[in-house]
């Protein structure tokens, strides 16, 4: 049996035993920096937000997006002042303009503030260049108005691709998705909300909260008794993510190198 070889049919196999090569040269670069072989294919694939990190402490995070209104925020900050407890509030820049004082508030309370964009819109949507802009005047309100240090930020409608996580890492932010979803959007009660979480909860999960719902005020203490006596102890979502020397799993999960 014979083989034959033309020119084009050997320039191509070249072609591809050079892009093998390259590829394996890469991954062992990689490797050779720390990081496993999951996050590894995560990178060469889709760039992640963190959705849960990978810790041996009972802590978890309760966060809370807040794009509508403030009518709810002095009984949230009763009931988190009440039970001693520090969350996150994402915050959209429009916000913060048209609800200062409870911004301020918010801040004076010892709670941590994170950008929620500038405007809530569909960032995967948008070019590098518009998501940076939503991000840097969503901040620049922030810091203007409460003096908050940004360290994260969450995509609204919890929506991601490349570009925005990419513009978030640029500004020097961890993009922030969440594990748990209370679904207090949807008009759950608080008993509602904490039977979709009480038996998903473990070690370093982010849960998804708002205000301005009809039932997250009046459910917040009790939901947050139950975590409690399920052994966590709630920390804003800055003491409980890495911030250096970590990698993201193909599943979100943030870990330590």
């Amino acid at each position: 049996m014979f083989f034959v070889f033309n020119k084009d049919k050997i320039y191509t196999y070249c072609i591809s035993i050079i892009t093998v090569v390259l590829l394996f040269c890469v991954a062992n670069v990689m490797l050779g920096h720390g990081q496993d072989s999951s996050a590894v294919s995560a990178q060469v694939s889709k760039l992640l937000p963190v959705y849960k990190v990978d810790t041996k402490d009972k802590k978890v995070s309760l966060t809370l997006n807040c794009a509508w209104n403030d009518s709810d925020i002095t009984n949230i900050l009763e009931t988190l002042e009440k039970q001693n407890c520090k969350v996150t509030f994402f915050m959209v820049g429009e916000w913060v303009e048209r609800f200062p004082e409870s911004a301020k508030k918010i801040k004076e309370a010892g709670h941590e503030i994170a950008t929620h964009s500038n405007t809530h819109p569909h960032v995967t949507q948008m070019t590098y260049e518009q998501n940076i802009k939503e991000i840097e005047e969503s901040i620049k309100t922030i810091q203007e108005t409460t003096g908050a240090t940004v360290k994260l930020y969450r995509a609204p409608y919890g929506e991601y691709n490349d570009t925005v996580i990419q513009s978030a890492n640029d500004k020097n932010l961890i993009p922030i998705q969440w594990s748990l979803d209370t679904l207090d959007y949807t008009n759950l009660t608080g008993e509602q909300m904490w039977e979709r979480i009480k038996g998903k909860l473990s070690n370093g999960d982010i849960i998804l909260m708002h205000n301005g719902t009809t039932h997250t005020a009046d459910s917040l203490e009790m939901i947050i008794k139950n975590i409690k006596e399920s052994g966590y102890e709630i920390v804003p979502v800055s003491s409980l993510v890495y911030h250096e020397n970590y990698s993201i799993d193909i599943n979100g999960v943030q870990k330590a190198k």
